[in-house]
């Protein structure tokens, strides 16, 4: 029987490797919940709540082996249809499987307890949203659109969190982010959609909306401008209504791929809404939040589909026979083969690490708005610690969306090559897999948006900071701690070239941010090998290939950096050539 949990070697060494009892002890506020009558199924110590998660992560694997996968060609050859009366059906199959999933009690995943929620880590519902992925990359839209449901339990209303919450959990509505408009895509500060208060005080939203994921739930968390004299993000505020008569999709979008997941325009004529919140706090609090689980969602989805792409890949070229053997025989193939791989567990490492940094950050500003018996040195502490983990965030989500879109569409690319001819065919899921690869580096954030976000961490402190534990590690290994000295050498090549780029302006930190980016990257996946190889022989030889791989290319970038070149600035109208005239 499929199960895409327990058949993961790679889930299953990060389940075991990374330190889900400490995780689970603050997720848990010491267990107090446990015995107490107000949920029979809280864990009742760390040992019992890891052995929660793995039995969550099973049911995952298992459906996602067993019924969402194999339904996963017919839905994207289907597609989804829109109705005469601007509601949209979705296709009778993931209908079923998000069914499925709600009767296994899946779709609560990171809610409370006390909601009918799981209550489960960041880390644990990335693994899930992976696992859901690898199975059918349209349905983790759905599902991993979670993060709405945690939105509204970080800032509603208490009376809008005991209405909507509990439906969530149990699987009874999925919901929609609804920011994005025909003129403000990546600039969310131009939304203009309206929202005014009628002479009872209701609010009424009215206006359209683009490129809305699930736009067709039946929870719309919608970006709205609820002060019109401000032009900016400090007009916006959030809203949240119900799937209704006053608000209808107009258009479903047609796709290269993810076809099961419905992309809807939605036209809002005086739909009821509630505020979210503070007034004026929408994109600048909110939304932002909302976004940076998003993009830790879309790192997911990207290992996900490149996890199912490999293993494609890996399978074809095992049983392919070309010149008298498998074409894995083949240097040059072997090669792409193996290289698939390691970029998988690199993004991999990099996600879950970013996914613990979160929790790391959750937990404690929970602490801090929930405890009111802490001491005045713990309460200083604490705030600091928050401030520190969430400048490392700022760096490290960006980072994993960034870095995890552009290696799944690598990957989905070369399975593509690895099968020739066949690839391209739709005999095969590889040319499905490249289509809903191709999605993940634009939305939530384009991959040159979270290179910019990603860069300022860089270049302000928090690459340098995150470093330096790792920098004092010892390993017993002499392998692992001669690639070590290689990382701290790295470390030093891109400490310069920061301090270069510094000297030279915020064009030009622009400019080099990508080369900056994944120099650092490199670094940080570099050392979060070496110790997955401190505790398991075959991660020691990934990092060696990794690390040696990738140094060279470091040195390159910041060699790149380095000599100045603004040519595509100052340039730009010689090296683009003219714009071309239209026949």
């Amino acid at each position: 029987m499929a199960n895409f949990f327990l058949d993961n070697q790679d889930i299953q060494f990060l389940f075991e490797h990374l330190d889900l009892a400490e995780s689970a002890r603050i997720q848990e506020d010491g267990f107090a919940d446990a015995g107490n009558g107000r949920c029979d199924y809280a864990p009742r110590d760390e040992a019992d709540a890891v052995d929660n998660y793995r039995r969550i992560l099973d049911i995952v694997g298992q459906v996602a082996g067993e019924m969402i996968a194999p339904s996963a060609e017919q839905i994207d050859r289907e597609g989804n249809t829109l109705n005469e009366d601007g509601t949209v059906t979705l296709h009778p199959l993931v209908r079923r499987n998000l069914d499925r999933l709600s009767q296994a009690d899946m779709m609560g995943f990171t809610l409370p307890y006390k909601y009918g929620g799981l209550n489960c880590p960041n880390l644990i519902y990335t693994m899930a949203n992976e696992i859901i992925s690898r199975a059918d990359t349209s349905l983790m839209n759905l599902f991993g659109l979670q993060g709405i449901a945690e939105t509204i339990n970080a800032f509603a209303s208490d009376e809008i969190k005991d209405e909507v919450l509990p439906q969530f959990a149990r699987g009874e509505v999925t919901g929609a982010m609804v920011l994005t408009e025909p003129d403000a895509g990546s600039d969310l500060q131009a939304v203009r959609l309206r929202a005014h208060q009628d002479e009872n005080g209701d609010w009424l939203l009215n206006g359209v909306k683009r490129f809305i994921t699930n736009g067709c739930g039946e929870i719309l968390l919608t970006l709205a401008r609820s002060e019109p004299e401000i032009s900016d993000g400090r007009g916006l505020s959030l809203f949240i209504s119900e799937r209704c008569l006053q608000v209808r999709v107009r258009h479903l979008e047609e796709k290269l791929g993810i076809h099961g997941s419905p992309t809807c325009e939605l036209v809002y004529e005086d739909c009821p809404a509630r505020l979210v919140g503070e007034r004026q706090r929408g994109l600048i609090t909110y939304v932002l939040a909302l976004m940076n689980g998003a993009r830790v969602g879309i790192a997911a989805q990207s290992l996900g589909v490149a996890e199912a792409a490999f293993r494609l890949a890996r399978t074809y070229a095992h049983t392919r026979q070309q010149f008298g053997g498998p074409i894995e025989r083949l240097p040059a193939v072997a090669e792409m083969v193996a290289d698939m791989k390691i970029h998988v567990e690199a993004a991999r490492a990099l996600t879950y690490q970013t996914s613990c940094v979160c929790d790391l950050e959750n937990n404690n500003l929970r602490v801090l708005e929930w405890n009111k018996d802490l001491d005045k040195e713990e309460t200083k502490r604490r705030k600091q610690l928050s401030r520190s983990l969430k400048r490392l965030n700022a760096m490290l989500t960006p980072m994993s969306k960034y870095y995890a879109s552009e290696m799944c569409c690598k990957v989905a690319d070369l399975t593509i090559q690895v099968l020739g001819g066949s690839g391209y065919m739709k005999d095969y899921a590889a040319e499905r897999y490249l289509r809903d690869a191709r999605i993940t580096t634009i939305y939530e954030g384009t991959s040159q948006l979270q290179v910019v976000a990603a860069v300022r961490g860089v270049s302000s402190g928090s690459f340098e900071t995150w470093t330096a534990d790792y920098d004092a590690k010892q390993y017993d290994d002499p392998l692992l701690e001669e690639l070590k000295q290689n990382l701290l050498e790295g470390k030093q090549r891109v400490l310069e070239a920061i301090q270069f780029v510094k000297q030279r302006g915020a064009s030009y930190l622009d400019l080099s941010g990508r080369r900056l980016v994944d120099s650092a990257i490199a670094v940080i996946i570099g050392h979060l090998f070496l110790t997955q190889g401190a505790a398991n022989e075959r991660k020691k030889h990934v990092a060696r290939r990794f690390i040696r791989r990738e140094m060279p290319v470091l040195r390159t970038n910041c060699e790149q950096i380095l000599s100045g070149d603004t040519s595509p600035i100052e340039q730009y109208e010689l090296l683009a050539g003219p714009v071309p005239v239209a026949e």
